[in-house]
């Protein structure tokens, strides 16, 4: 017999998890969310909200550094830690364990494990354990951990990884960072605006961001140098070395080495599937769970895995949209309605998904790139337009440099990507969501008509580059 019986079980408390119990009580049913860290995930303590916190002192700097007349003091690292610390609630979920709570919905502290068909047993922090039964379904939650790459010495030098870095005490004095994509990018120019004044950043690929389109990296390298980042393409890390005084030499492929204070690994994250009874489903304990477009592992009935777990999208608004296409797929399952209705697949992930890069310059797309577009043998032709260009973004001072990327399927006349780089242009994004995700006709877009002097003037730009 299980402790505990209810309609849906749900093992992790992240955003993705949050929402999949906010859609299974909205339906009407009862539902318990296992956690055994903090309610609220990684986004909330760890991730998103601490690392913007922390990049807003350079956001600033940079906006006000092109408009001649104003000037900023020098950066108080302590505010800043404690505004951060604000952002974070102090890592205390209180507030999140309340939300979860007026759902209603019943939060169980511990490791969950599945343990058969429909049942999870969980570990308490006391050593206690409760067996709950889901009457109709588990949602694995679990998110993704940071991976940290087999080089010498680098285990043993206790590196940071994003946790670390976004829950510092004390700002390094010198900081080494491993890896050229978002959480290496953002945290680099982050530490190195609020104190980190030797920052270095080492990248085994020959340009940044690598998943985005080439100008992006490009732009963002050449601001970071400009920053008095050291930004080294194509070279790799052989060997770290923690000292007895706590400093740490990185030795590099090309015979040079890098003194630094801390070293922070940002070279990527797994879903976090280890010791989560997936064998117990037949299911590999290694890798992401595969899932359906209506989150649920093929061949199963009752269990469903989103946001990072599932593999699809390591991003948390997708894993929250995920969610709640899941509940509300659930919901209907259990009630025995139609399961098939617009709202019940996940087709964003298809599209390609939002993402915004908040460095500055910042980098936000949607959709596929130039290059992955044509590998997936679509007819392609691509725009590209200077932003600065723009009458808008003269306005927000001297200097202003970034670029935008249009993506255009010729067969249908529809968008298949937009990238933007440049300062705020991640409130560009959504309009370039809706128009891809909607597939809306460039000669239908053409009258969407964007206000001056903004910003977003450059989607007329870009669609008179096209030829319309």
């Amino acid at each position: 017999m299980a402790d505990l019986e209810i309609d849906v079980v749900v093992i992790g408390a992240g955003p993705a998890g949050e929402n999949v119990a906010d859609r299974v009580v909205r339906g009407g049913f009862s539902c318990a969310v296992v956690e055994e860290h903090l309610a609220g995930g990684e986004c909330s303590y760890y991730a998103c909200i601490p690392s913007k916190a922390l990049l807003r002192p350079m956001d600033l700097m940079g906006e006000v550094a092109r408009v001649p007349g104003l000037e900023l003091g020098p950066v108080d690292a302590g505010k800043v830690l404690a505004r951060r610390d604000e952002a974070v609630s102090h890592l205390d979920d209180a507030g999140q364990v309340e939300w979860i709570t007026k759902l209603p919905a019943t939060l169980i502290r511990g490791r969950g494990r599945l343990t058969g068909d429909r049942t999870v047993q969980v570990t308490g922090p006391d050593g206690a354990v409760t067996d709950v039964r889901a009457r109709h379904a588990v949602v694995l939650a679990t998110g993704s951990v940071p991976v940290v790459p087999p080089i010498e010495g680098l285990a043993e030098a206790r590196p940071w990884g994003s946790r670390e870095a976004t829950t510092l005490r004390e700002v390094p004095r010198r900081l080494a960072v491993l890896g050229g994509g978002v959480v290496a990018c953002e945290m680099a120019q982050a530490l190195h605006a609020i104190g980190a004044e030797e920052t270095t950043l080492i990248v085994r690929g020959g340009r940044l961001l690598e998943r985005n389109e080439p100008f992006a990296g490009e732009l963002l390298a050449d601001a970071m140098r400009a920053g008095g980042v050291d930004v080294r393409l194509n070279t790799n890390a052989t060997r770290v070395e923690r000292h007895a005084n706590g400093t740490v030499t990185v030795q590099l492929d090309d015979g040079s080495t890098v003194e630094a204070d801390e070293i922070l690994v940002a070279t990527g994250r797994r879903p976090a599937t280890s010791g989560i009874g997936l064998e117990t489903a037949g299911l590999e304990a290694k890798g992401p769970v595969r899932v359906d477009d209506s989150l649920r592992v093929p061949g199963s009935e009752w269990l469903y895995a989103v946001g990072d777990v599932n593999g699809r999208n390591l991003l948390t608004h997708m894993g929250k949209y995920q969610a709640r296409v899941c509940g509300d797929v659930i919901v209907a399952r259990a009630k025995g309605e139609p399961d098939e209705g617009p709202g019940l697949r996940d087709v964003a992930d298809g599209y390609g998904a939002p993402q915004v890069v908040f460095t500055d310059p910042q980098v936000s797309a949607v959709g596929l790139t130039e290059a992955a577009a044509r590998d997936q043998g679509f007819d392609v032709r691509a725009v590209e337009y200077e932003i600065g260009d723009v009458s808008g973004a003269y306005l927000l001072g001297d200097g202003y440099t970034g670029r935008a990327k249009a993506v255009v399927d010729e067969r249908r006349k529809v968008l298949l990507g937009v990238t933007f780089a440049g300062p705020g242009v991640a409130e560009l994004v959504h309009a370039a969501t809706i128009a891809v995700t909607a597939e809306v006709p460039l000669d239908r877009l053409w009258h969407a008509v964007p206000s001056f002097p903004t910003v977003s003037e450059i989607w007329l730009r870009l669609l008179e580059a096209y030829g319309l």
